[in-house]
């Protein structure tokens, strides 16, 4: 019996790890889809997220079943809790890339208002906590998913500086640039929910392995977990 529940076990964890890389490849994409004002790279973005979707709802069938079949404790327990979780952030992560694939189609069709700095530095950063928070989870690593909460103010800095770059240089100064500056904002705050969402997982991972909640980055997660 226990050998068959650790099979089920790593065939709902191959599966989350395979949400996770589709993802992080959305995201990937609707990045590039960004750099290259690309209508047709932004679509795919939009039409894969059915596929996430649907694998959501069978990893949440799996965690259920194991839940009810099973009877998990402690650690295994916690595992397949934290599994629905991060699998409802990876979902939620994967809307956001749609979303700013929608931002691109947005900004097709005319020249960026200004050239990507800050822009590209929140994208790679979130990708890099995105990679880690799953990595951390696959893994059971704690330590990788503090270093992931610890990035989180870098990404919220980041966003502020786009959004104080674009609202006051740009729309304060003259507010036609609104229609090409509202976009790029909107895909800087899309990042940054992006990042959220990472320090989500890794908050989750911290309690999984640890059974120490760490949300809001309170006194336990400052003093090491």
């Amino acid at each position: 019996m226990e050998r068959h529940f650790d099979r089920e076990l790593a065939v709902m964890k191959k599966d989350v790890l395979l949400m996770g890389s589709m993802v992080e490849d959305a995201i990937a994409k609707s990045l590039e889809a960004l750099g290259n004002l690309s209508e047709q790279k932004a679509k795919i973005v939009i039409d894969s997220d059915r596929i996430i979707d649907a694998l959501e709802l069978k990893i949440d069938e799996q965690c259920l079943s194991l839940l009810a079949l099973r009877q998990p404790v402690a650690y295994d327990l916690r595992f397949i809790a934290m599994a629905m979780k991060i699998t409802t952030d990876l979902e939620r992560m994967a809307d956001l890339a749609v979303d700013i694939a929608q931002r691109v189609l947005e900004l097709t069709g005319a020249p960026l208002l200004k050239p990507l700095i800050d822009i590209p530095k929140l994208a790679r950063l979130a990708q890099h906590m995105t990679k880690g928070a799953i990595t951390s989870f696959i893994n059971g690593d704690p330590g990788l998913a503090r270093s992931i909460i610890l990035k989180d103010p870098e990404a919220d800095k980041l966003r502020n500086l786009v959004q104080s770059e674009l609202v006051d240089g740009y729309m304060a100064k003259d507010p036609a640039t609104a229609k090409r500056a509202i976009p790029l904002l909107l895909i800087a705050r899309h990042l940054e929910r992006i990042s959220d969402h990472a320090t989500n997982i890794a908050e989750d991972v911290i309690y999984m392995v640890k059974a120490k909640v760490v949300k809001h980055h309170n006194v336990s997660l400052e003093n090491g977990t």
